[in-house]
């Protein structure tokens, strides 16, 4: 009991100087203080973006649904903006039908994201009141549904978009190749939003090695962090 107390008080007091350095306690990656910053959304389903960079012009991609879309339809109400979401899942596909209907400037499109186009297995959270699953199958369930994906690329090419002022990914583990890809096709794109969802639901015990390598790569690529929460959301953006 007295171990687990202390142990409590230790990482409470850790988070606590991590914050106060402005470093990601993860990744210890520098974060770089902006005054614009804001929070759109739910506790759950929120973000944090720097609301300076996004106006009514703005193209954003919102990749993962659930059944949560106040960040995409925050966007929309925020900056008046162009947001264009994507998610298989039919509980996700079924949410959206029914609360986004009202939004003109909402596109919806029901595939996934990955490193190239092909039929993916997503396969189930282990809890079935939870919506997300997760083509690494973060869970280690084995029912799952089969949904066409593709590459980014494609997908811009496909809307006529040559670059992106907002991208989120929410994808349950898929966010590692999808990154790589942003980076292998230089796409432009200002702000990223990404959730490394091994932070909840690792496939062993290597999964921050995974999380900081992946972060690495997106500061190596040009971007500088500017917000994260301490529990693998973190919001990036382009370098001028």
């Amino acid at each position: 009991m007295k171990i687990r107390l202390v142990s409590g008080v230790f990482q409470k007091v850790s988070r606590r100087v991590f914050q106060l350095l402005r470093i990601d306690e993860i990744t210890g990656t520098k974060i770089l203080s902006r005054n614009d910053l804001l929070h759109i959304g739910t506790d759950y389903g929120g973000w944090v973006v720097p609301k300076e960079l996004l106006n009514a012009d703005s193209i954003c991609y919102c990749v993962g649904c659930g059944e949560d879309i106040t960040f995409d339809l925050g966007l929309i109400e925020e900056f008046n903006c162009y947001v264009y979401a994507f998610d298989p899942t039919p509980r996700a596909v079924k949410h959206v039908r029914e609360h986004a209907g009202d939004y003109h400037k909402y596109y919806f499109f029901d595939i996934g994201l990955w490193d190239r186009q092909e039929k993916l297995r997503f396969y189930a959270p282990k809890n079935p009141a939870h919506v997300s699953h997760s083509a690494l199958n973060l869970q280690k369930t084995e029912e799952f549904f089969e949904a066409q994906v593709d590459r980014l690329v494609n997908v811009m090419h496909n809307n006529a978009h040559t670059h992106l002022d907002l991208l989120k990914l929410d994808i349950e583990g898929a966010e590692y190749q999808v990154v790589k890809s942003i980076i292998e096709d230089k796409l432009n794109i200002k702000i990223l939003c990404i959730e490394y969802d091994e932070c909840f639901n690792p496939l062993d015990t290597n999964y921050k090695d995974r999380v900081k390598q992946s972060v690495a790569s997106i500061l190596q690529f040009g971007y500088s962090l500017v917000y994260a929460q301490a529990n693998g959301n973190y919001t990036f953006v382009k370098n001028v």
